[in-house]
């Protein structure tokens, strides 16, 4: 895959950074080589704006764009601007009637709506550390209020195996969802996906199919490494992950990414 301008499609936790939250010195500067070589590194990540510009910044990339919130966000990068971005998509869903289910089968779950560019509305605190941005406990009624672009369903005390039987039971209709590595269930616009905002971005860019590159390590990362022309799984993905990928490279702690950057130098 050498040669021609890719699109280098890179989630975040787990796969540019490590589930402590730091980037590896040998990470950052394969992402520096990759994108001295023409390459349109872009970052797709269920993060946040706030929590996606933070590592973007932290990798030294200052133009281009980046798929936030699993997809239902896409931002184009610039210096000029005041935040040093703009939002150039944002697609929204009614988040009550999935969340007034979920709410029936685990009442004591909490829940964070996004807000963007600016935090979360909550229903009630979560665990440290985990969202960023302005943080606002709320009245359920607010939280289910509006159209939003994600919301995020956490029970703290369950687990990820938990929830993928809770939405098998249920059922979800009307939106895309995808559960994370613990109790941690996210809620987009159906059909949207980190794969789906990638296809825009892909056109938008004029980079062949062909010529399209995907790493992650989460459920998450599904849809996007199915629509890669070259789907990586990181070391640390669960089997169902590594199962459709193209192939399977190191664990984050070993900067899996690296040989995989590396080898479109």
């Amino acid at each position: 895959m050498t040669g021609a301008r890719h699109l280098v499609a890179l989630d975040v936790d787990g796969t540019t950074i490590n589930h402590a939250g730091e980037l590896s010195p040998a990470v950052r500067d394969a992402v520096h080589a990759v994108v001295a070589a023409g390459h349109h590194v872009i970052i797709a990540t269920g993060r946040s704006i706030v929590a996606t510009t933070s590592i973007v910044a932290e990798l030294g990339i200052e133009t281009g764009y980046a798929v936030c919130s699993n997809g239902a966000v896409t931002i184009e990068l610039d210096p000029g601007e005041g935040d040093g971005f703009r939002i150039i998509e944002a697609v929204t869903f009614d988040p009550a009637p999935a969340l007034n289910l979920l709410r029936e089968e685990w009442p004591d779950a909490v829940v964070a709506v996004e807000e963007l560019g600016v935090g979360f509305k909550l229903s009630a605190p979560f665990p440290d550390g985990e969202l960023q941005g302005e943080l606002r406990v709320v009245p359920w009624e607010e939280l289910v209020a509006d159209p939003v672009t994600r919301v995020t369903f956490r029970a703290p005390g369950g687990t990820a195996e938990d929830f993928l039987a809770l939405t098998e039971r249920i059922g979800l209709h009307g939106v895309n969802y995808a559960v994370g590595f613990s109790a941690w269930l996210d809620l987009n616009p159906e059909g949207v996906s980190k794969g789906s905002a990638l296809e825009i971005l892909r056109r938008r860019l004029g980079v062949e199919p062909q010529f399209t590159l995907a790493v992650g390590d989460q459920r998450n990362d599904v849809e996007m490494l199915h629509w890669a022309a070259r789907g990586v799984a990181m070391g640390n993905a669960p089997d169902s992950v590594k199962e459709i990928a193209d192939e399977v490279t190191l664990t984050v702690d070993e900067d899996g990414l690296v040989p995989v950057l590396r080898s479109l130098l």
